[in-house]
């Protein structure tokens, strides 16, 4: 019974001498908290998808409150109302977030192109991408095995027809999807945007026919057609210019295989506009 006693007490003043050392490191080893620092730290939503350049909220939070950096509005996801708090905190005039929404370039669903093989292994994009390009005919498109819209924070992609879709009336412009898809069809844009190609096939037209019906085959009648000038050819592929660019919709009229089209693309922060 003594041995018991003996080993509980011996055990109980080594964890009192242990929180006791432990307590004092803490003090004489702290390292000055930036209180700016934690302060914009608060404002940031901790997303951490990079959309502000930094690797994450808390490396944007440091560059702020070290002067490094002086843009308040590359928080895309936490939009205006973010960065009229970092603004406050710094005491600078809050300026303007243009929000981003996801734009996937790639329409090639199963009613207008064909797969190529039957997969059968790791359900990933990236993993089926090692074969050959991908399962599709057209190895350029959306191989459909949802990557991005697993590491979507809100839901807005999902899978249909054989091909991700992006509801932008959910999308924040973190932009997680478009780092994640291997084939690199997805961009961040502008949610004012009104027309987009729906293709990223830089095959010629006849070859881009073969394997996907709705891609862009390079007639070049958009470019021809847009009274801005605001579309030119990228390698075989319609590219638009939205600095120019008017929302007129006549490259949608035009465009014979339709993949130009015009929609609405607001994101969650202007939806209601």
């Amino acid at each position: 019974m003594n041995g018991i006693v003996l080993a509980i007490v011996s055990v109980t003043v080594i964890g009192l001498i242990c929180a006791v050392v432990l307590s004092i490191a803490s003090k004489v080893m702290a390292v000055p908290v930036n209180e700016t620092e934690s302060k914009i730290r608060e404002c940031l939503p901790g997303a951490n998808c990079g959309a502000c350049g930094y690797a994450g909220c808390d490396g944007y939070a440091a560059a702020l409150a070290n002067g490094e950096e002086t843009k308040t509005s590359k928080c895309i996801p936490g939009s205006d109302g973010v960065a009229a708090q970092i603004a406050a905190v710094l005491g600078v005039e809050a300026e303007d977030v243009v929000e981003q929404v996801a734009v996937i370039h790639c329409k090639g669903d199963c009613d207008v192109t064909h797969d190529k093989m039957d997969y059968q292994g790791i359900e990933s994009c990236k993993a089926v991408k090692l074969f050959y390009g991908g399962r599709g005919s057209c190895t350029y498109g959306c191989i459909g095995l949802g990557d991005c819209a697993a590491v979507c924070p809100q839901d807005a992609i999902c899978l249909e027809k054989g091909i991700a879709h992006v509801d932008t009336r959910k999308c924040i412009g973190c932009g997680l999807c478009a780092k994640t898809c291997p084939n690199h069809l997805i961009t961040l844009e502008a949610d004012t945007i009104t027309c987009q190609v729906t293709c990223s096939n830089h095959d010629k037209g006849a070859q881009t026919r073969k394997v996907c019906t709705h891609g862009c085959i390079g007639c070049q009648k958009c470019v021809k057609n847009c009274p801005a000038e605001a579309i030119s050819m990228d390698n075989n592929l319609a590219k638009i210019d939205y600095s120019k660019c008017i929302s007129c919709g006549t490259c949608d009229d035009v465009c014979p295989t339709g993949c130009i089209m015009e929609a609405d693309f607001r994101g969650v922060f202007n939806k209601d506009k």
